[in-house]
This record gives C-alpha cells, sequence and structure tokens, in this order.
C-alpha cells in the first residue's frame, strides 16, 4: 500500500469546485433509465449515452472522477478509443463500482447486507490494470419499523471495511458509502439518530481493519427526512444538522466527503450541498458524488437520438457546474435561472 499515493488521490476527487459523477448503473437500472426515455437498453446505446458525457469537455472541468460499471469500464468509443481514456482525458480519474447488490440477512428484521467481498481480491488488480484508482461500495440502510438491526448494521459496516482493506492493499482508493435510504416515513430526527449509528460503526470498523483514513473518501447521505414523512425539512435545516451529525461522527483524517443524492431532486440536492459549504466550520471537503441529480436532465435531452448530443451535453454541463459551484457555497437560484 502507497498511503501518499491514495492520499494524492482522494485529495483529487474532492477538490474544491469539482465532484464524482456516479455512471456506474448496472444493466437493470439502465434498463429503468432507457425506459424512461423510450430507448432501447442496448450496449450500443448505453455507451452512446455515457461516451456523449465524458466527451463533454466544458461540464467535465467540474468532474473530478468517474464511478463505471464493469461493462463500462472495458467499453470503447465508437471510433475505438477506451472509454476510460475520454475521462482521463478530460484530467478526470476512473473510478469503478465492486459490490454486487444485497442480499437479505437471515434473522435482521428484513435488513439487507451488500455482497461482493467473494474474489475482490482478484477483481480490484485487474480493475487497476483497466485504468481504475479508487472504487466504490453501497451499504443500505432502512431506517423504518424499527431498522436497522444491529446484526444488519454490523454486518454491513464490517464488509464496508473489508472492501476498504482491500481497496488500499491494491492502491486504489474506496470510497465508503453507507447509504441511510430515504424512502420511507422516518423524521429527520430518526434520519439523524440511525445515520450518527451507521456512522460510528462504519469508522469503528474501519478501525479494526486497519484501514487508512487519509485513503478514504466517504459518501454518506444527507440529513432529510424520509419522501413519505409528515414534514419536510427546509434547506437550513437539512444543512445544518447534516454538518453536525458529520462532525460527531467522522474524523478529520478524512480527506473529504461526497455525499449522495439519494433521489432528492436535482436543484435540492445542489440546494443542500451549496448551503453547507457557505456555513463551513468543518475540517473536510465537501462536494458531490451524484448520478441520478446530475445526468436525468442530460437524458431528456438526449432520448437516444445523435443529433440531440449537443443539447445533452449543455443539460450535464448545466448541472455538473451548478454542483461545482456548490461545492464552494457559491451556488444560488438567479446564478440557476441565469445558466439554465
Amino acid at each position: 500500500m502507497n498511503l501518499d499515493a491514495l492520499n494524492k488521490v482522494a485529495e483529487a476527487m474532492v477538490t474544491p469546485g469539482r465532484g464524482i459523477l456516479a455512471a456506474d448503473e448496472s444493466t437493470g437500472t439502465m434498463k429503468k433509465r432507457m425506459d424512461a426515455i423510450s430507448v432501447e437498453n442496448t450496449e450500443d446505446n448505453r455507451r452512446d449515452y455515457r461516451e456523449l458525457m465524458f466527451r463533454a469537455t466544458d461540464a467535465m472541468e467540474y468532474v473530478s472522477g468517474v464511478i463505471l460499471y464493469d461493462e463500462t469500464i472495458r467499453q470503447k468509443a465508437k471510433d475505438g478509443t477506451p472509454l476510460v481514456k475520454l475521462i482521463e482525458q478530460a484530467n478526470s480519474i476512473p473510478g469503478i463500482k465492486v459490490d454486487e447488490g444485497a442480499r437479505e440477512l437471515l434473522g435482521a428484521r428484513g435488513d439487507l447486507v451488500t455482497k461482493g467481498l467473494d474474489g475482490l481480491d482478484k477483481r480490484l488488480p485487474e480493475y487497476y490494470e483497466l485504468g481504475a484508482r479508487f472504487a466504490k461500495w453501497r451499504a443500505i440502510i432502512d431506517p423504518t419499523k424499527g431498522r436497522p438491526s444491529y446484526a444488519g448494521l454490523v454486518a454491513n459496516a464490517h464488509a464496508l471495511a473489508r472492501y476498504a482493506n482491500l481497496c488500499q492493499e491494491f492502491d486504489i482508493v474506496p470510497i465508503v458509502e453507507p447509504e441511510v435510504l430515504m424512502d420511507g416515513d422516518n423524521d429527520i430526527d430518526h434520519t439523524f439518530a440511525v445515520t450518527e449509528w451507521v456512522l460510528k460503526e462504519v469508522f469503528q470498523q474501519l478501525y479494526y481493519l486497519n484501514v487508512k483514513l487519509e485513503g478514504i473518501v466517504l459518501k454518506p447521505n444527507m440529513i432529510v427526512p424520509g419522501k413519505k414523512a409528515a414534514r419536510q425539512a427546509s434547506v437550513d435545516e437539512v444543512a445544518e444538522k447534516t454538518i453536525r451529525c458529520l462532525k460527531a461522527c467522522v474524523p478529520s483524517a478524512v480527506p473529504g466527503i461526497a455525499y449522495l443524492s439519494g433521489g432528492q431532486a436535482d436543484e435540492l440536492a445542489t440546494a443542500h450541498l451549496s448551503r453547507m459549504n457557505q456555513i463551513g466550520n468543518f475540517p473536510w471537503k465537501m462536494t458531490f458524488s451524484y448520478g441520478r441529480a446530475l445526468q436525468a436532465a442530460a437524458q431528456q435531452a438526449w432520448s437516444g437520438k445523435s443529433e440531440n448530443t449537443a443539447a445533452a451535453q449543455r443539460a450535464f454541463m448545466h448541472r455538473a457546474r451548478m454542483n461545482g459551484l456548490a461545492s464552494l457555497g457559491k451556488w444560488n437560484e438567479t446564478l440557476e435561472k441565469q445558466a439554465a
């Protein structure tokens, strides 16, 4: 393990003004995205869509890294250039999703635990050779109906730590992603309590597994109420509670935090991030690691037609720039409307 090299990559991933594009949708998830715009979910169509983003050089100025799916890291653009090379040419860092989904953990109140540790020590060196310098592993935590159980929480935290340990062994920066879901009826205080518990356990397990915090990036949820909660929260409340929760749990040795959007509306995810950076007074860099919240507008503009490529790239550029500004605390609604 080369900790200096890991730290250099981790710091680059959270460069102020830039963030991470999550383009690691599985083939099944991409089918849902393609169905929504009436496009056939073929390998070529998936390639064409992702290629248009990676070739959007103005937008990629705001993208520090790109999380790829196994299919994508092996694909070549129409002209034969590996997609990984397009990302590197845009001064961005290629990464790879390495978890293999989740299954129910027996006797854990329906909690899911993430799969993918088996054979990961064989896959990581191959991904490094293909150009990946960071990886992602997502743990799913449901905060409703008496969940998570202690068994489910510890199983996921330990798996995250095992994954992170293996990544660092092979000089790949692990994105550590414990996601407390936002789909239920949990209020914002319950989200806070569960997220605090999750983060404390995750960092305990990272310590037990000798993971060097200077060589990771944390990808947590923001402290927001569930979509079905009786009361939603203001931007200020979300920002303040998220900062307070993370300051109580996340060591200052971590270079940066790249939030997931978790199904938030595009502009709201941007507003929350910007407000946190305006408040400041925390030890890490705070940026984004968004998937749908960066891509939805571009997908709609593209709709599977090559003649729409420029329009899709403009839509991607707009959201990337808005989130880049948010990572500096410089986004506002006036800029949003002017640039749209």
